[in-house]
């Protein structure tokens, strides 16, 4: 008998998972059920492409058992592909196979969102402890000999040891605690598999004792053994839609996606022609708490014919629509397509193609038909649109009436197409601004003129932004202009602002020489009313956002880019700075100038205590 210690951050997961997620202990059955079908798709795949497996009979099936009358026992086996003892320690007791890590790092404590998370991160076998004081585990690999049998109580150790099993598959034995005795009983197996499983595409059978009663005494008469199949075991995504209901899909989303909430919208398709194929996608309600890591898991199946090929390609999706839930079924690809074929075939670029094409044609018609759901669907998505808009050329016209943003003038979400309706008959650009915090950015003095104009502006506050916004260029031939940038206000100069600007170009130069290097240009603002100054960015220049973006990612030799600073000739500040000829003063004002702008608009000051040593210089001489 070999003993072993579950790894540090499997005792922590059991320990979460048993006193977190009690009020949620049902998904248990879900995950045993899941994990079952798993190893039946990867038996059916090996016996119908690797000769090794092809003389290995297939009869798919899961069985569930309980001790009715005691309530202590719930069994659940499979005829699927097995583990051996090195599998089974890999699968059962380490982190190397589990995700557990990643799981422990996204525990919310909120119950609910959590059980949706364990079967996301592939920890769903351990919700066994939720119900139970010891699991065993028997389970005999296809083509071995050997079974083995793994067992534990869920507090810190566990054992593998040799066993005796018919055939290849798993058994998981549980041997019930208080709280997990009313899954011995048959209505409650029954409404759990139907509401998560039961369009798991393997049959699902129950046995149970069928009790007789004496018409005369109502006395117990006899118990009969009964087994009968639980779930409609059937490919939904192959059915006509006139033959499903919104619960149908509704059920095989929670399936499939492991989540506990119906989804936000789904798309099922049949194709019939030069290509056959079904496809059924769905977008959940929620965001995939790793869909901004590198290593996030796909959303989407690849089945071949109803038989299951691969749940870990990304090349199924796109990357921006990595959030995508389903089953991609094709008749035209070979049974053993190898991963290295999936990235160049064809067949399947061509359906990938199309998918994408009616996933943002359905979004496109949820945006004009549901405000309220696509405004849901925004929320969530609205960031991996903007990936697209970078990435996906092919689809950029679709994706620019799909992506939506805040805006001057609106508090809900707006869209290019919104947003050019409400234009001013004059205005000869869309604009926008970009930084960290929409708080920061409705309140910047580089609006002042916008609205003292009623000029709209859309509130750019996703660090993306800076990367996708300036590749558009125009949105139907109207131009997209940053505010940010020293450009965008030539729009905005008068007649009045040229003159002011000519008369007072000595004061823009001494300040310019005030302030040396720490600026690129000293110019005059047609931007401000209220406030006396303002940095910007040059033109060719990263903003101070996108430098901030860059450096986040890692890029360490960074060119040292100066800001242009923008000065309001009519504030009073700088009408009495005109008249100063000392340099010194004429020194200590250009930089509170430069410094407080920096400041408004959320920037880092470089020497705080410089700025506070000429803040306190410049009140001394304010009340003496």
């Amino acid at each position: 008998m070999a003993k072993h210690h579950f790894q540090t951050e499997v005792s922590q997961l059991l320990h979460l998972i048993i006193h977190s997620l009690y009020s949620h202990k049902e998904i248990f059955l879900r995950e045993l059920v899941s994990n079952s079908s798993d190893a039946l798709d990867k038996l059916k795949y090996l016996t119908l492409t690797d000769d090794q497996y092809k003389i290995i009979p297939f009869d798919p099936r899961i069985d569930i058992t309980f001790d009715g009358e005691d309530h202590t026992t719930f069994t659940l086996s499979d005829s699927g592909i097995g583990m051996n003892d090195v599998e089974l320690l890999d699968n059962l007791g380490t982190i190397a196979k589990s995700g557990t890590r990643n799981f422990l790092q996204q525990m919310t404590g909120d119950a609910k969102k959590d059980s949706s998370l364990i079967g996301q991160f592939g920890v769903g076998f351990y919700s066994c402890f939720m119900v139970a004081d010891k699991v065993e585990v028997v389970s005999k690999k296809a083509g071995d000999v050997k079974a083995w049998k793994w067992i534990s109580d869920g507090k810190g150790e566990f054992t593998i040891t040799e066993a005796e099993r018919a055939g290849n598959g798993t058994t998981v034995i549980l041997y019930l605690n208080e709280e997990g005795k009313e899954y011995a009983s048959r209505w409650q197996i029954e409404n759990v598999v139907k509401k998560y499983s039961n369009h798991i595409p393997f049959p699902i059978f129950l046995e149970y004792a069928e009790t007789d009663y004496d018409e005369g005494d109502k006395k117990k008469k006899k118990n009969e053994k009964k087994i009968e199949q639980i779930n409609a075991a059937s490919a939904l995504w192959r059915k006509p839609k006139t033959e499903l209901t919104e619960d149908d899909y509704n059920e095989f989303y929670k399936a499939i996606a492991h989540d506990t909430e119906n989804p936000l919208h789904y798309i099922h398709t049949r194709a019939e022609g030069a290509l056959e194929y079904n496809t059924l996608f769905y977008i959940p309600p929620k965001a995939p708490f790793d869909m901004y890591h590198a290593d996030y898991k796909a959303g989407v199946k690849l089945y071949v014919k109803r038989v299951f090929i691969t749940d870990d390609d990304k090349e199924l999706m796109p990357v921006y629509l990595r959030f995508i839930k389903g089953i991609i079924d094709s008749e035209d690809l070979p049974l053993n397509v190898s991963r290295e074929i999936l990235q160049q075939n064809k067949v399947l670029l061509n359906i990938k193609s199309a998918s994408v094409k009616k996933i943002l044609g359905e979004l496109k018609q949820i945006s004009e038909n549901n405000k309220e759901k696509y405004s849901s669907f925004i929320g969530e998505y609205n960031r991996a649109l903007k990936e697209g808009l970078y990435s996906d050329f092919a689809n950029k016209e679709a994706l620019l009436e799909l992506v939506r943003f805040k805006s001057t003038e609106t508090e809900s979400w707006t869209s290019f197409a919104e947003y050019k309706e409400r234009m001013k008959d004059d205005q000869k650009a869309i604009y926008y601004i970009t930084g960290e915090k929409e708080d920061t950015l409705r309140n910047s003095p580089l609006l002042e003129a916008y609205r003292s104009n009623n000029i709209e502006v859309l509130i750019l506050d996703d660090e993306i932004d800076e990367i996708v916004i300036p590749g558009i260029g125009k949105y139907k031939d109207t131009e997209l202009k940053s505010v940010n940038r020293s450009g965008a206000a030539e729009d905005l100069k008068t007649e009045k602002d040229k003159k002011l600007e000519k008369e007072r170009k000595p004061l823009l130069e001494r300040v310019k020489k005030a302030l040396g290097d720490e600026v690129k240009d000293v110019v005059a603002s047609a931007r401000l009313n209220d406030s006396p100054s303002c940095i910007v960015a040059d033109e060719n220049d990263p903003t101070a956002q996108m430098q901030h973006l860059l450096k986040a990612m890692g890029q360490k030799e960074f060119p040292d880019v100066k800001p242009i600073l923008e000065i309001n000739l009519s504030h009073p500040i700088v009408e009495k700075l005109n008249a100063v000829e000392d340099e010194a003063l004429t020194e200590e004002i250009s930089f509170l100038l430069l410094q407080q702008a920096y400041l408004v608009e959320g920037a880092e000051l470089k020497k705080p205590a410089d700025f506070v040593k000429r803040l306190n210089s410049a009140l001394l001489r304010s009340l003496g």
